[in-house]
C-alpha cells in the first residue's frame, strides 16, 4: 500500500534538483525526457499533467533511470533509442550514439544520389544503420549495402531497418570492403577516427564501443585502409563521403590526394565551422 501520493511535477523537480548538483545544463529537459519515456507519454503530455499521481512502477522506473544517468550512462542508452534525420532509431551499447554531425554526410549523399538514375551504395561501418536506412528511405532507386565487422551492431541495424520498413538493405558482416569485388557508385562511412592516445581522455570511451571509436595512432587507420580498398571497387563518376575528426581534415585530405590523385577532393564543414566530411569525386 502506498503511504503517500507523489505527483509528477514534484518528482520532476526533485530530479532537476539532483541533476543541478552535477552541473547538468539541460536538467529541465533531461527530467522531461526521462519522465516521458518512463510514462510512455509525449513531452507535451508531461508538461500538461503535473498533478498526475505516479504509480509505484513508474516511480521505480524513473528512479532507475536517474541512478543510471547520475552514474554517467548516456541518455540514449538509458532510453534505448535516439533521433536522427527525422527518425528514431534503437541504440544499445553495441553501437555508437547517433550524432547530428553525421546528418551532414547523409545530406551530401542524398544530393549526390538524386543526380543519378540508379546507383549502388555501401555504408561501411554501419553501426545502428542510421546512414544506410536514411539513404534507402530517401533514394528509392538505390541498391544499399550496410557493412559492419560487429555482428552485435548488425543485429541492431537490422532491427532498425525492420522498424523503418527498409527491407531492401543488404546487411553483411565484413571488415570494410574485403569480401566485395563489385563497383559502387557511392561509399559512405563513419569509421573510427579518434586517435588512440585521446581515447582515455574522452567520456564517450567509457560507454560507447571502442571498436567504433579508436582510429589507431593517427586516427585515420581505418579510413586509409578503406580508401586503398575502394580504388578497385568504384564505378566511373563515383563518390566517397567520410566523416572525420575535426582536427584531422588536412591529414585526411593528403591521404585522399595520394590515393585518388585524379579525383576532386573537398572538406565540408559542419555548422560549427569544423572540418567534418571528406568528399572524393571521381571523374
Amino acid at each position: 500500500m502506498r503511504s503517500k501520493a507523489i505527483k509528477l511535477l514534484a518528482f520532476r523537480r526533485e530530479i532537476q534538483d539532483r541533476l543541478a548538483l552535477t552541473e547538468d545544463e539541460n536538467a529541465e529537459n533531461t527530467s522531461l525526457v526521462l519522465a516521458a519515456h518512463a510514462l510512455k507519454k509525449t513531452k507535451t503530455w508531461i508538461l500538461a499533467h503535473g498533478d498526475y499521481e505516479l504509480q509505484d512502477k513508474e516511480i521505480n522506473t524513473l528512479q532507475n533511470y536517474m541512478t543510471k544517468y547520475l552514474q554517467g550512462v548516456p541518455l540514449p542508452y538509458i532510453l534505448g533509442s535516439w533521433a536522427f534525420f527525422n527518425r528514431t532509431f534503437k541504440v544499445t551499447p553495441d553501437v555508437l550514439i547517433p550524432r547530428p554531425e553525421t546528418e551532414l554526410l547523409v545530406e551530401k549523399a542524398i544530393a549526390f544520389g538524386q543526380e543519378k538514375d540508379s546507383l549502388t551504395i555501401v555504408d561501411v561501418g554501419t553501426g545502428s544503420g542510421i546512414i544506410a536506412i536514411s539513404l534507402a528511405a530517401s533514394l528509392n532507386h538505390a541498391s544499399v549495402y550496410a557493412l559492419d565487422i560487429s555482428n552485435a551492431a548488425l543485429a541492431v541495424a537490422k532491427e532498425n531497418a525492420k522498424n523503418h520498413q527498409q527491407s531492401r538493405i543488404m546487411f553483411v558482416q565484413s571488415d570494410l570492403l574485403s569480401p566485395f569485388r563489385g563497383r559502387f557508385d557511392l561509399i559512405c562511412a563513419n569509421l573510427p577516427y579518434i586517435p588512440s592516445q585521446k581515447m582515455e581522455k574522452l567520456p564517450v570511451a567509457r560507454w560507447e564501443p571502442r571498436l567504433a571509436l579508436d582510429g589507431g595512432a593517427s586516427g585515420l587507420e581505418s579510413i586509409e585502409k578503406l580508401l586503398f580498398q575502394a580504388k578497385s571497387r568504384l564505378a566511373p563518376g563515383a563518390c566517397i563521403l567520410l566523416e572525420i575528426e575535426s582536427s584531422l581534415g588536412t591529414q585526411a585530405l593528403e591521404i585522399a590526394h595520394l590515393t585518388f590523385p585524379g579525383a576532386k577532393h573537398h572538406l565540408i564543414q559542419d555548422l560549427a565551422g569544423h572540418d567534418r566530411v571528406l568528399q572524393i569525386l571521381l571523374s
